[in-house]
């Protein structure tokens, strides 16, 4: 199917749910479709949903999903089959959308879901009923929190609701006409978290590590940033850096279309050792980061660490400036040094972030060792829908006992907050304990 019948169809006659290229009408009016290519949708009409909303990341931009489509790293091959959603008004204007996966695995999603699979594939196989595919609401590869049932923002708040409703709706309404076991929409926004679960739809906590700026006033330096943490932390961090800073490694940064098809290729080596070292399949093809970088509005911002004059580590952010948010995505490392990993994932970013007036970095999944670098506690949501009653009480009662451990274990983490208490930290403080 070319371009041009695929953007027919997707304003064509309504016949079911969750096949590419087919609409339906809405209650509220216009058609809801899904599409097999973000290439159905237009870019600029894609990205105007995101234009101004909080909880909008560059990674659901047009351009950057359709490079992990584009460049096979998410496609119907490596498990991530693209079942776009959209809804158009009565005159083929957008007024939503969601990026929609059907997934033969749970891979890449960074909540996990495998012991639910196995449950019902033990009770349920024999009758034919497998847990994938499954339908999944996502940026592929990236645990950032944001929107993910985007809306048109100059609706009204009302007509925003009943939109986000229809896809949440379309979503349930797909797995029951084709058999498939689930909906998941991962890392999800407050609002979406309230509506899913105003709607039947289970919720599940998560915590990742964050760094907040300071308010009302941000740090003018890093210093700063250091003088606002308790002794102890701020001396560890200021022998991890020197420790780097004393073995001869220096740091160089480009930003967006300043960085070279060399600059990615000497990045996709770091990236892919790292994997690798781990045991694992790499996600990203190399042509993503081209084709992102090209697609509009670079997000990159790439650290790259030299010794002796030779690259020999790199660290990724994407960056939103319009909403001065950053998200450390990606590292690795060709040549071992101590302590490397913290200042190319941590200080480096963060002094980065500092600098360029950032409000919030967000240090990515996992990682409790975050905290002692400042970055701090921040739930996360994902939300689910289950169609086998039996599973879908089983894992109510799992979600509700795994909830009440992790207040446990923010409360905890809570105790052990960094910072020094409100008031008491000068920039000097930073300077004198060197």
């Amino acid at each position: 199917m070319d371009q041009s019948d695929s953007a027919k169809g997707a304003q064509g006659t309504p016949v079911g749910h969750g096949s590419p290229g087919q609409a339906r009408m809405v209650p509220a009016g216009g058609t809801l479709a899904w599409l097999d290519h973000p290439s159905q949708v237009d870019s600029q009409a894609w990205d105007a949903l995101l234009d101004g909303v909080e909880g909008a990341t560059p990674f659901l931009r047009h351009g950057f999903l359709q490079a992990m489509i584009d460049s096979g790293s998410a496609c119907a091959e490596t498990g991530w089959q693209p079942r776009f959603l959209v809804v158009h008004d009565g005159f083929g204007g957008l007024l939503g959308a969601c990026p929609v996966f059907l997934k033969s695995h749970s891979y890449g999603e960074y909540v996990f879901d495998w012991a639910w699979a196995d449950a019902h594939d033990r009770a349920l196989a024999r009758q034919g009923q497998h847990y994938f595919p499954k339908l999944l609401a996502a940026s592929p590869f990236s645990p950032i929190p944001g929107m993910r049932l985007l809306a048109r923002p100059d609706l009204s708040a009302t007509r925003q609701t009943a939109v986000r409703r229809q896809m949440l709706e379309a979503l349930r309404e797909a797995c029951e006409e084709h058999g498939w076991s689930s909906a998941h929409l991962l890392f999800v926004s407050d609002e979406e978290t309230r509506l899913a679960a105003a709607s039947g739809w289970l919720v599940r906590q998560g915590v990742q590590f964050h760094w907040h700026n300071r308010k009302p006033e941000p740090h003018g330096s890093f210093e700063e940033f250091l003088a606002s943490l308790q002794r102890d932390k701020r001396k560890k961090i200021q022998q991890e850096r020197r420790k780097v800073r004393e073995a001869g490694v220096t740091f160089e940064v480009l930003e967006g279309h300043g960085i070279s098809e060399q600059d990615w290729d000497f990045f996709h080596r770091c990236y892919t050792r790292t994997y690798l070292e781990h045991g694992q399949r790499p996600y990203l093809d190399r042509t993503f980061w081209s084709l992102s970088s090209r697609a509009g509005v670079s997000p990159w911002v790439l650290f790259i660490a030299r010794l002796d004059g030779q690259r020999i580590a790199a660290s990724l952010l994407a960056v939103d400036r319009a909403t001065g948010l950053a998200h450390g995505r990606y590292w690795g490392a060709l040549q071992t040094v101590s302590c490397l990993h913290f200042e190319a994932c941590y200080y480096q970013p963060l002094a980065w972030c500092i600098e360029h007036g950032l409000r919030r970095f967000e240090g990515g999944a996992q990682g409790e060792h975050k905290l002692a670098r400042g970055l701090v506690p921040s739930p996360t949501h994902s939300v689910h829908w289950l169609r086998h009653p039996g599973l879908r009480e089983a894992v109510a009662d799992f979600l509700h006992r795994e909830s009440q451990g992790i207040g446990r274990y923010v409360d905890e983490l809570a105790e052990r907050a960094p910072f020094k208490p409100s008031g008491e930290s000068t920039p000097a403080d930073a300077r004198m304990s060197e």
